[in-house]
C-alpha cells in the first residue's frame, strides 16, 4: 500500500498482539481477535471471488452485528468501498442510494430481505445479493457458506492509497435527495487516532455499541477499539433495560450515545438494581446536551459524561468536552455546564467560528457564528456532486451550518443549526436554549422546540413535550409560566403540545423537520 494512513492495519495488529482475547460479543456468540481477523479475511477473499474489485461499492443493510464489524475490514481491504445503509429508511430510499452509488454488491440481514426484494427490479447495477443471517435467503448467497469456502489468508489491495474512498455514507437530506459522503482511508485513520487519544482508549476497554454502526462508521469505534485490542459488545438496537443488563454482565467501560438514549437510560425505574460500576465514560453526541442530563448521569450511574460534536462530513468527531486539568475541581454546576458543551477540538482538527463577514467571533461565550472546520478528517466530498461539495468546502474549510459560541477556555458550545434558529420579530432564538430550560422541569422527559408561523412576528417558539410516565397534572400554561420565569419574553414558547413520543432518526436524534411539517410551520 502506498500510504500508511489506513485503518486496515488496525485489525492485523490486534490479531497479532491479542489473538486469544475476546474481540466481539454478539448475542450468544463470542469471537477472539484471531477469529475476527480470519473471518474478515475470508469475507474479503469471498468478495474477490465474486468479482468485487477496487473502487466497487459494497452495501450493507442490517443492525449492529459481528458481520458488520467484519465488513468494516473485509470489504475495504479488497479496495472496495463499504456503504452501510440506515435501516430506518424506506425501500424507495434504498433504491435511490444503491443506484446513485452504483452499488455492485449488497449484504443483507434476513429481516430486510423482503424490503430489498421489493426493489430489486429497480436496481440498475446491483448483481450480488448476500444474506448475512440464516433463513429466508432465497436466491441470495449464504454468508457463512461463502466464508467457509474462502481462503483465510490476509489480502490487502496493493494499489490502494490513503486518499482512496473507503466508506460511503448517505446523509438524510433536508432539502432534497440524500448526499453520499465519501470518507477516505486517511479520514478514517485520523478519526480513529483522535478517538484513541482524546478518550485514552486502552486494551482493557469494553465498548457497548449503542450507536448504530451504519451511522458514520459508528463514530470511529470499529477502528479505535479494534486498534487498542478492546472488546466490542454488540446490541442490535437500543433498549434501555438490555443496555443495563449488558453493562452489568460484560463489565462495559464505555458507551457512545445520543442525548435521547441517555435520557431514557437514567429515567429507567430499575436502573438502581444493576451493577454499573464498570462504566467509566459515556460519550454523548449527535445533538446538544442539557446540563441536567450531565448531573443525572453522575447521580444515577456515577460515570464521566463527555459531550461530543461532529458530523458525517468530518468522519465524524470534531470536539470532545474533556475537562482541562485546572477545570476538573470546579463546583459541580460549572463543571456540568462545561461537560454539556461540544468541547475542545480533537487532535489534528482546526476550528473557527465565523460571522457572516467571515471574521472569527470573540471568544467570550456570547457572540455567535458558524462553525467551520479543516483537517485530515474532513471528507473527500459528496459522491458525484461537485456542486454540493463546493457549497460546503470553501478554501479547504468545511462549513458545517452549525451556529456556536466559543468561550475563553476554547470550549465550543453549539447554539443551533442555522435552519433551526427561530427568527421572531427580528430576534434570533436558539431552540436549544429553550429546550434546556424545559428539561429542568421535573415533569419533562423529552422536548423539542421549533418555529411556528406567526402573522405578527414571523415565527414564534412552539414546544413539543413528552411527559415522564405517570405525570398528568401539568398543563401547557404551566410550562409557559415556567419558561417566563427563566427566559426573556420573546423566547418563551407561545404554544405547548404534549405528545406521546418525538420522531427520531435511526440514531435516536430528534427530527425537528418532521415536527415542523406536522404543525411547527
Amino acid at each position: 500500500m502506498r500510504s500508511s494512513a489506513s485503518p486496515l492495519r488496525f485489525l492485523p495488529r490486534a490479531a497479532e498482539l491479542y489473538p486469544a482475547k475476546t474481540a466481539i460479543v454478539c448475542g450468544e456468540k463470542r469471537f477472539t481477535y484471531r477469529d475476527y481477523f480470519v473471518r474478515a479475511n475470508r469475507l474479503g477473499n469471498a468478495l474477490l471471488h465474486l468479482g468485487v474489485r477496487r473502487g466497487d461499492r459494497v452495501a450493507y443493510l442490517g443492525g449492529n452485528c459481528h458481520t458488520l464489524l467484519e465488513a468494516y475490514y473485509g470489504v475495504v481491504q479488497t479496495g472496495a468501498v463499504l456503504m452501510p445503509l440506515n435501516i430506518r429508511l424506506r425501500a424507495e430510499d434504498f433504491a435511490f442510494m444503491l443506484n446513485h452509488a452504483a452499488a455492485r454488491t449488497i449484504l443483507v440481514d434476513a429481516d430486510f430481505i423482503p424490503v430489498i426484494n421489493s426493489i430489486r427490479k429497480h436496481l440498475e447495477v446491483t448483481r450480488d445479493y448476500i444474506a448475512v443471517s440464516p433463513g429466508q435467503s432465497g436466491d441470495y448467497w449464504d454468508y457463512e457458506q461463502m466464508l467457509a469456502a474462502a481462503p483465510a489468508e490476509y489480502y490487502i489491495n496493493p494499489l490502494m492509497s490513503g486518499d482512496d474512498v473507503a466508506e460511503l455514507f448517505y446523509t438524510s437530506g433536508t432539502t432534497g435527495k440524500a448526499k453520499g459522503v465519501m470518507l477516505s482511508h486517511r479520514n478514517l485513520y485520523a478519526n480513529a487516532v483522535n478517538f484513541l487519544l482524546s478518550l485514552d482508549i486502552q486494551s482493557t476497554d469494553v465498548l457497548l455499541h449503542t450507536i448504530p454502526l451504519f451511522h458514520v462508521n459508528g463514530w470511529g469505534t470499529p477502528h479505535a477499539i479494534t486498534y487498542a485490542g478492546g472488546t466490542h459488545i454488540m446490541i442490535p438496537r437500543f433498549e434501555a433495560r438490555r443496555v443495563l443488563e449488558l453493562v452489568a454482565r460484560e463489565k462495559v467501560t464505555i458507551c457512545c450515545m445520543v442525548p435521547t438514549m441517555v435520557n431514557t437510560l437514567v429515567n429507567t425505574p430499575e436502573i438502581g438494581s444493576y451493577d454499573l460500576t464498570s462504566l467509566k465514560r459515556i460519550v454523548v453526541g449527535g445533538a446538544s446536551s442539557p446540563e441536567t442530563l450531565v448531573r443525572k448521569v453522575e447521580e444515577k450511574i456515577g460515570c464521566t459524561y463527555i459531550g461530543s460534536y461532529g458530523l458525517t462530513e468530518a468522519s465524524p468527531v470534531i470536539t470532545n468536552s474533556v475537562l482541562k486539568e485546572h477545570l476538573q475541581s470546579l463546583p459541580s454546576e460549572r463543571r456540568h455546564r462545561l461537560q454539556a458543551k461540544a468541547g475542545l477540538p480533537v487532535v489534528g482538527v482546526e476550528i473557527r467560528v465565523i460571522n457572516e463577514c467571515g471574521q472569527e467571533i470573540r471568544h467570550d461565550g456570547r457572540e455567535t457564528g458558524e462553525v467551520v472546520v479543516r483537517g485530515d478528517t474532513v471528507m473527500s466530498g459528496y459522491w458525484h456532486d461537485a456542486e454540493g461539495t463546493a457549497g460546503v468546502i470553501i478554501d479547504n474549510w468545511l462549513h458545517t451550518g452549525d451556529m456556536a459560541t466559543m468561550d475563553e477556555e476554547g470550549y465550543l458550545q453549539i447554539v443551533d443549526r442555522k435552519k433551526d434558529i427561530i427568527i421572531s420579530g427580528g430576534e434570533n432564538i436558539s431552540s436549544l436554549e429553550v429546550e434546556n430550560i424545559l428539561y429542568t422541569h421535573a415533569a419533562v422527559l423529552e422536548v423539542a422546540v421549533v418555529g411556528e408561523h406567526d402573522e405578527q412576528w414571523g415565527e414564534v417558539p412552539k414546544a413539543f413535550i413528552v411527559l415522564k410516565p405517570g405525570v398528568t397534572q401539568v398543563s401547557g400554561q404551566d410550562m409557559i409560566d415556567f419558561c417566563k420565569a427563566r427566559l426573556a419574553g420573546f423566547k418563551v414558547p407561545r404554544r405547548v403540545e404534549f405528545v406521546s413520543g418525538l420522531p427520531k432518526s435511526g440514531t435516536g436524534k430528534i427530527m425537528k423537520s418532521v415536527l415542523k411539517k406536522a404543525g411547527g410551520d
